[in-house]
């Protein structure tokens, strides 16, 4: 039998998907498979990619995805999780041209998502997760103006789907990243964009970093972003009691097995303080 806590990964990595997958609303299958004669089986092929997905064969899932779209291009959970896959699969690169690349398709995957509906969270998220990551990337002004274009979209993520950790995520890394903006950065957001984006905080981005550890206690990354927010703010304490609970949970790929070690080595410091 497989471990509690592998069981719960498992169960609650892909679950905004899952349930997404279930929607009948208008916007959610904005192409239905059964409308149109000789149609591939759009259903078994989501089912399929959500497969890869628990099993980590990213490239596999997009592909799947990539198949939907071919035959319903306004597919929307194909959209958004395709959105989410290339970014997750750029981020692996460390050559700039072809992570941009990979950025470039999720944000265009992304935006399509939102054109189908806008009301959604995970399009919203989506939008804002390939923003974020397209400033990893860019020059100094338009990491600023992406970093402003992200808000109305990462709050919109965690107000249509509040139970989405994902969301939550990136609207803490969007408040703790705002929240530090340094001198040059807000006087040249002010001259050439109309001020810095507002309303972000260090509380807002524990507040949402802590949401999203909730809602998954089994994603790691969740641990390390939460305890360099304490640590940032001097609530050593906080940040030593996440990192040791950070300590009981399994990676399950190379990129949790390396926040894995930067959580133990964050402790250690901590611990000699």
């Amino acid at each position: 039998m497989l471990p509690v806590r592998f069981r719960l990964l498992l169960t609650r990595r892909l679950l905004p998907g899952l349930v997404c997958c279930a929607l009948t609303s208008p916007a959610a299958r904005a192409d239905d498979p059964k409308d149109a004669p000789n149609a591939v089986d759009v259903s078994a092929l989501l089912r399929e990619a959500k497969a890869l997905q628990l099993q980590y064969r990213e490239s596999a899932a997009l592909a799947r995805y990539e198949q939907v779209l071919g035959a319903f291009p306004r597919n929307y959970e194909a959209l958004w999780q395709a959105a989410v896959l290339s970014v997750n699969i750029g981020t692996r690169y460390t050559d700039e041209s072809r992570r941009g690349a990979y950025y470039t398709s999720a944000r265009q995957f992304a935006d399509r998502a939102y054109a189908v509906n806008p009301k959604g969270g995970e399009a919203n998220y989506a939008v804002a997760l390939t923003l974020a990551q397209q400033a990893t990337i860019r020059s100094a002004r338009d990491r600023l103006s992406l970093y402003k274009s992200m808000k109305p979209y990462v709050l919109r993520a965690v107000e249509y789907s509040p139970t989405m950790p994902e969301a939550w995520q990136v609207l803490g890394r969007w408040n703790y990243r705002v929240a530090h903006l340094n001198l040059v950065e807000r006087a040249y957001c002010r001259l050439l964009l109309g001020g810095p984006p507002t309303g972000a905080s260090n509380t807002k981005a524990m507040e949402a970093l802590r949401r999203a550890h909730n809602l998954d206690p089994c994603r790691i990354q969740y641990y390390y972003d939460l305890a360099r927010v304490y640590q940032n703010q001097r609530l050593l304490q906080s940040a030593r009691e996440v990192l040791k609970e950070a300590a009981e949970v399994q990676p399950m790929t190379g990129e949790e097995l390396e926040i894995s070690r930067r959580c133990r080595n964050m402790l250690e410091q901590l611990e000699r303080s």
